[in-house]
């Protein structure tokens, strides 16, 4: 029995979907949404935008984002604070799939 008032959980398949259509409905992010649960889930989806193992510039990164939502800084910012995407020197990757580069040595 759920005490009067409560609402839904903040997790799972059902909740993502209705987030990402709340946000995007037509593919476009109408906003960043300012509550992190909500924003996390936007984060994570345009996160499995980039390929893994792959590198890329930061005008790369804008570039996919932009066809998202034109405030790219703030979502370079968001993914990189959320450690879904990782930066050095202006080279971005997708969290976990690259080492970092300060740990590989000079051949790579």
């Amino acid at each position: 029995m759920s005490p009067a008032g409560a609402t839904r959980p903040r997790e799972g398949p059902e909740w993502e979907a209705e987030i990402l259509g709340r946000f995007m409905p037509r593919g476009r992010l109408l906003q960043i949404p300012a509550a992190e649960s909500r924003r996390l889930v936007v984060l994570r989806f345009l996160a499995e935008l980039f390929q893994p193992s792959r590198r890329y510039t930061e005008a790369e990164v804008n570039e996919v984002l932009r066809q998202y939502h034109p405030d790219v800084a703030s979502l370079r910012r968001f993914l990189v604070d959320a450690e879904l995407l990782q930066r050095h020197d202006g080279i971005y990757w997708r969290t976990g799939t690259i080492p970092h580069p300060l740990l590989v040595g000079a051949d790579g």
